[in-house]
Order: C-alpha cells, then structure tokens, then sequence
C-alpha cells in the first residue's frame, strides 16, 4: 500500500475507518430469507455472527443466558463485578448515579476488591446451566491465576483478551505468559487479542488460537487512542487481520476466524466488518443500550478502572430497546441501531451474498461523504443518520 510522507525520517500508511469506505451494490440481489449469516467457531454453532463484549455494563450471567438463546454468544468478564462481590446489584445502581467528574476514582475504589476464585466457577455455571454456550475472558496477567477455576467450571470457549495482546511479551521483572505454550496445553478452545495489524494479527494465529479479536481503541468507552496515541481505524485493521488469515491458511491449512472488536454502533458498521474480511462481531456499546444491561443505560471498558492509568470513559448510551429487538429486531426507530443482524442479513441480500464467508468478498470503495452525501436536512434536524 502506498505510504503518505508524514515529514523526512517518516512515513505512514494511510488508514480507513467504517465512515469512510462502503459496501458496492453487486450485480446480483436476493431475499434475506435466503440469507444465512449463522457462524461455526471450533465445534460450536451460532445463529449469528456475533459476540457480547466482556465489559461489566454489557454481559451479565443473565445478559450472557438472553443472547446465547438469541444465537450469539455473550463473552463473561472475569475480572469484573460478577466475580469480585456476591451481589454486584448495589454496585451497579450506584455507577448509575455517579457524577461524572467523579465515576473514575469510585470505580477504581469498586474494583479493588479482590477477585474470588470460586464466584469464577459459579457465574460460568449459571450460564452453562441455562444450556447456552458459556464464554467468558480474562486478561494475560491473570491467565495462570485463574485458569484452573475456568477448567473446573468447564467453561466452552475462552477469551485472554487486553488492550493489545502480543504472542512475545518481553519483561525484565516478571515470567510473562507463553500464549503458544498455554493455548496448546489448555483444553479448552482459546479466542485472543487485540491486535490491529498483518504481523501481529499473524503472530496471534500462530499461537494455535481458534480466534483473534481486532480492534484496538475504537469503542465508544475506549480512550486509548488518546492516553496512549495507540490504534488503526477498523477499516483497515479487520482487512489487515484478514490478509493474515489467507497467508496462515496457507501455511498451515488451519482456518482462524477473525473477530471485528469495537468501532460498530449500527448495522452498517456490522455488515462493513464483514465486508473487509471479519468472520464475527463483537460489540459492546450497542448492547449496553438493552433495557436488560447491567449498566443501567451506562457503558465503560474494561480499563476504565484501572488503578494508576485508566483508559476508558463511563459513557451514557440510554435504554434504546430490548436485547432481542437490538438484534433481531423489530426496529422502532430508523438511525440503525435495532435489528443490527438483520440488517446485515439485508445488506448481504441486497449484494448478493448467501453466505457471511461469501459476502467477504463483497467490493468496497473509500468513499468520504456516504455518511453525508444528501443527508443535510436529518443532520440539520438531528435525526436518522443525523442523530
């Protein structure tokens, strides 16, 4: 790809994010009816292609149960509230009421009760109990902590996940976590990531993952690009990590699934996703809008309490609607935020494409003024794709 010269000494790609590219009507149109956008992960099957984000104001063991039987799966923080207190309840009431100038430190101070091995165990086995598929992530530093209390649970698929996840992590203090040593001795199916990039995208799926996350600081609660001034628009990160796939694909005839992470508040970002290579999407912001949510209409990542340099935000989504009328609608309003996998379902129709796998072959263009291109009056008015 062609570099941009940022000054002598330095150079850059240029990088697109979902408001600047769009999906090409092709040549061929179908019925959504004849559209399947189920997705197969290891030996488990899914309705849809998708992931509840493992942040506190999204996925509860109830939250988790109601989007298992919906055809996604909900991914368990286990680091969060859930296994830290026996009833976080109270505690999310009181992160609904806080000042804004304020949510920070309380939260800091909320987290620091310690992580309780057995609440680990127990929260997974409220959703493995409910027969749904039980999913759920910790970060790299306390893999080896916890891991046997994942095993004893018997949970189906696991998450290490963190703000970038490497497959070398070098330290001069402490023995870091080998993923290709854990992912290949561990028993039960493993999901890592973020990365946002060809290399480190290809390093992950060499660790023997069945799946990597891609997306590193495009959520809505995610400051990192600014603390830190890390990230890749999602455009280009997702197709990135979908060249890695081809050339893993090649080299080992192994199939890793690439898992869009963050940056999608409507469908069309969805079905972008998986029009620039994405096999799945996991969202978080969309979701912590459910009425169901733990969050009480409120969102934050899952570095947002972090004890000395948090990189999130406690943002307000509102109550937009249901779980189910989220994501499979029916929609009530006309801005694209309810019914995301059935608009999906229709932007691969009205392409052309049966399959998610088929569709990511769909053509893209950049195209800078889609979102605004005729759109002065809603903007004006605030409303559809103004709002």
């Amino acid at each position: 790809m062609p570099e941009v010269e940022i000054g002598i000494g330095k150079s850059a790609r240029q990088a697109y994010g979902f408001d600047d590219i769009a999906i090409v009507p092709s040549r061929r149109t179908r019925d959504p009816e004849d559209v399947d956008i189920s997705w197969e992960l290891d030996a488990y099957h899914f309705d849809l292609p998708l992931m509840a984000a493992a942040m506190d104001g999204v996925t509860s063991p109830a939250t988790a149960i109601e989007i298992g039987k919906l055809g996604g799966v909900g991914v368990l923080n286990l680091e969060g509230l859930w296994t830290r207190y026996d009833d976080p309840e109270p505690l999310f009431e009181e992160i609904a009421t806080l000042d804004h100038a304020k949510a920070t430190s309380r939260m800091q101070q909320i987290y620091a009760e310690p992580i309780k091995a057995e609440l680990i165990t127990q929260r997974i086995r409220e959703i493995k109990e409910a027969g749904v598929t039980a999913c759920a992530s910790l970060t790299p530093q306390r893999v080896e902590q916890y891991a046997k209390a994942v095993v004893e649970a018997d949970l189906d698929l696991f998450v290490v996940q963190g703000t970038v996840v490497s497959a070398e992590h070098v330290s001069k203090t402490a023995e870091p976590l080998n993923l290709k040593k854990f992912i290949r001795e561990f028993e039960i199916p493993v999901i890592v990531g973020g990365c946002a990039s060809y290399r480190p995208a290809l390093h992950l799926m060499r660790t023997g993952a069945v799946g990597i996350l891609v997306g590193v600081g495009p959520g809505n609660a995610c400051t990192t690009r600014g603390v830190l001034g890390l990230g890749v628009p999602q455009a280009t990160a997702i197709a990135d990590a979908a060249g890695a796939r081809m050339r893993h694909l090649d080299e080992t005839g192994v199939y890793v699934h690439v898992i869009a992470d963050g940056g999608m508040s409507r469908g069309g970002d969805i079905a972008k996703a998986i029009a620039c290579g994405a096999d799945a999407v996991m969202i978080g912001s969309p979701l912590a809008a459910a009425h169901e949510a733990p969050g009480r209409g409120y969102h934050w990542g899952m570095a947002t309490f972090h004890p000395t340099l948090p990189r999130g935000a406690r943002i307000e989504v509102g109550r937009l609607g249901t779980v189910q009328e989220i994501l499979t609608g029916p929609a009530h309003e006309n801005d694209g935020r309810l019914n995301l996998m059935g608009a999906l379902r229709t932007s691969m129709a009205t392409c052309g494409y049966e399959t998610v796998k088929d569709f990511q072959k769909a053509e893209v263009m950049v195209a800078p003024a889609l979102q605004t291109e005729g759109k002065a009056l809603q903007r004006s008015q605030g409303i559809g794709m103004g709002s």
